[in-house]
């Protein structure tokens, strides 16, 4: 797992973590009266209340956040392995060109006419076939 993905998560668990004890203050603040006043009932709820909220929160993010960046990664590393001598690429920089030779994480291609070619890595390749000019 990459260090900006740890940080991501942690970012979200930490965010989810605050909207808890927000959401779930409500019922903290009732219990919190002197120990001889507060009955057992009332401090299990906040807690049980506090818990489901944490275990929604936790859902949510996974299903808003962390799910689909997992597919869109999938999905750019799918079409990376997937390159072929011949496919039009443009890469990260915004440089496009046609692929001459792939050699394991490395992949060499002309930029046009003048026949510059260029060798750029694998996770440089942004997308696949040009993009056609609006007029």
């Amino acid at each position: 797992m990459k260090f900006t993905s740890v940080k991501k998560l942690a970012r979200s668990l930490s965010m989810a973590a605050v909207a808890c004890m927000t959401f779930a203050g409500g019922a903290f603040a009732e219990g919190s009266a002197p120990a001889a006043t507060t009955t057992g009932a009332s401090g299990s709820a906040g807690t049980i209340q506090f818990v489901v909220s944490m275990v929604i929160l936790l859902a949510i993010f996974y299903f808003l956040m962390i799910r689909p960046e997992n597919k869109r990664k999938k999905k750019v590393d799918e079409m990376r392995s997937g390159l072929a001598v011949g496919d039009d690429v443009t890469t990260i920089g915004g440089i496009q060109g046609k692929i001459v030779s792939i050699s394991g994480d490395g992949i060499t291609f002309e930029t046009g006419e003048d026949r510059v070619r260029i060798k750029v890595a694998k996770w440089a390749i942004s997308s696949k076939g040009k993009e056609e000019k609006k007029q």
